[in-house]
């Protein structure tokens, strides 16, 4: 149990408010931000704009994102900034793979200026900033305007972000530049190097100064159109002027007395969560040995099950309401059911922060630039995103949606209100590994009566297509019967990044909070406190 600001573990103050994020500098903005009267859904705001410059390889204005907000009193509300899909235009692309490896499992991703998807974060921080804050905005983005200009000390986590993306980084000097500013051409910056961005600094005070519109349609817009014109890209100004958030209802469903509210169409991330969640509850893994065999098979066969669920209702291309329903309706679970208790059943970059106040707002945020396309638009500090090469978001094929479609994105920031009355924020990063591991976490809370700390520190286990990859933790007799079904299955020895990175707050009943960084991806807790 810790006290003190920028700890992982296990919090349990009663402060003005409290956040978890994926590296101490964003959870600390947040805290600032508390402290001189903000409330959660300014500190979420400023911590985003801090994630850009201490997280860079995993956010970026130039990516996009979700933010479930739960005003005190009122109903929870999406706000949707994703990336969308540009104009379809005849022209060669610069679009080429390159190989992340992850150490025990590795990936492919495709970058350049082609995959780069419009960007929603910028027009996402001023609609919620409208909606939902009361400082300024120049206030909210200064503690990211002075981490950029006096630089963040380079961490473990971020160094190795750093050096699994490499291909990626040195696929341009402007990248590179980007990653390893202040030194030497060549030299890399290692642990315990600071990292400024003062061009992200110059960005920040101008956004402020001049709107949205100077980012979608001024000097940075058009040169991004110009460079995608001339280089291979495929966005053009009308591309970007015509880009909107949308405020969406949550999915809501029921699970042990909880309320539980998750992102919702047409990004299917959210109701695939609470389909599988609805699956284990009715086979009550929490009746069985957390990490036996019984427990670890439900586990995979469900994950397994909303896999088959998306490629059967064809949400690589999104969802509507119709779909969700369909999935969620009662007859469809019960034969889901019938069909895991037979054992019928054959055989990323992404950042997320939450924030509680005392006033009993709840944010969670999830923001992705995908790995970025190794294009930095001059002058910005910014690199642009490539969710255009995912093949994460894009199952179907690459470049094969129409204009203007929002990326059925797998982000799911989470609110849970619990059945003794307490509150739970929380989300992941990790692309297809985002559903499963919020999963874990709410079966680990919900089903086995673990402790907020306890569910996100828990082993993780996840299936993609045949391949299972499981952390180390679960019962020998587990692994065992899991191979015989999934032959090959990776284990890793240790917690890592390729699992999700699960980041939470929790306000008690009784006032207080609890808070857990996911270690797996650098986290931090930092409190707010009066005086």
């Amino acid at each position: 149990m810790s006290s003190c600001s920028g700890n992982t573990g296990n919090v349990l103050v009663k402060p003005l408010g409290i956040s978890a994020s994926g590296h101490k500098e964003t959870s600390r903005a947040a805290k600032i931000l508390l402290e001189e009267g903000g409330n959660a859904f300014d500190a979420a705001l400023g911590s985003m704009c801090a994630a850009c410059v201490c997280e860079p390889m995993l956010a970026s204005l130039g990516g996009g994102g979700f933010l479930l907000a739960q005003t005190a009193g009122s109903e929870p509300r999406v706000f949707d900034f994703f990336v969308q899909t540009p104009s379809a235009m005849e022209r060669e692309l610069d679009f080429y793979p390159v190989q992340v490896d992850f150490g025990t499992a590795t990936q492919e991703f495709h970058i350049g200026l082609g995959s780069i998807a419009v960007p929603g974060v910028v027009a996402g921080l001023f609609a919620a900033h409208k909606a939902l804050c009361r400082m300024p905005l120049e206030r909210i983005v200064e503690p990211a305007v002075v981490l950029a200009r006096e630089g963040v000390r380079l961490n473990a986590l971020q160094k190795y972000v750093s050096d699994i993306l490499s291909p990626i980084i040195d696929a341009s000097p402007a990248a590179r530049e980007l990653a390893s500013p202040m030194f030497a051409p060549g030299k890399v910056a290692e642990i315990g190097d600071f990292i400024a961005n003062p061009a992200l600094a110059d960005t920040f005070e101008s956004l402020v100064s001049h709107g949205p519109d100077w980012f979608y349609e001024g000097e940075p817009g058009q040169q991004l159109v110009a460079d995608c014109a001339a280089g291979g890209g495929l966005i053009t100004l009308a591309d970007l002027q015509n880009y909107e958030v949308v405020q969406r209802r949550p999915v809501i469903a029921q699970s042990h007395g909880a309320s539980i509210c998750v992102n919702s169409p047409p990004s299917p991330g959210g109701c695939l969560t609470v389909f599988a969640l609805s699956l284990l509850d009715k086979l009550q893994p929490g009746s069985c040995e957390w990490g036996g065999v019984e427990h670890a098979m439900q586990l995979a066969r469900v994950i397994q099950a909303s896999g088959i669920v998306r490629e059967q209702h064809g949400l690589a291309t999104g969802m509507d309401e119709a779909a969700a329903a369909a999935i969620l309706q009662p007859d469809n679970l019960q034969q889901w059911q019938q069909t895991l208790r037979s054992g019928g059943m054959a055989s990323r970059g992404t950042t997320h922060l939450s924030v509680a106040d005392a006033e009993g707002n709840l944010a969670s945020l999830t923001l992705s630039n995908g790995e970025g396309s190794s294009y930095v638009l001059p002058g910005s500090g910014i690199m642009l995103n490539n969710m255009l090469g995912e093949e994460d978001l894009n199952p179907a094929g690459f470049h094969c949606l129409p204009a203007g479609v929002r990326l059925a994105s797998m982000m799911t920031p989470t609110i849970v209100s619990l059945a003794d009355g307490g509150q739970v924020a929380l989300g992941s990063g990790g692309s297809n590994r985002i559903r499963s591991a919020i999963l874990q976490v709410l079966t680990n809370m919900l089903e086995f009566d673990m402790g907020l700390e306890a569910a996100v520190s828990a082993p993780r286990l996840h299936l993609e297509g045949s391949q299972l990859s499981i952390e180390s933790g679960f019962s020998v007799a587990a692994l065992a019967a899991l191979e015989t079904v999934w032959p090959g299955t990776i284990r890793w020895p240790e917690a890592n990044l390729f699992f999700g990175g699960v980041h939470a707050v929790e306000r008690l009943a009784n006032g207080e909070f609890l808070a857990i960084g996911d270690p797996r991806r650098g986290g931090a807790v930092a409190i707010a406190q009066s005086g």
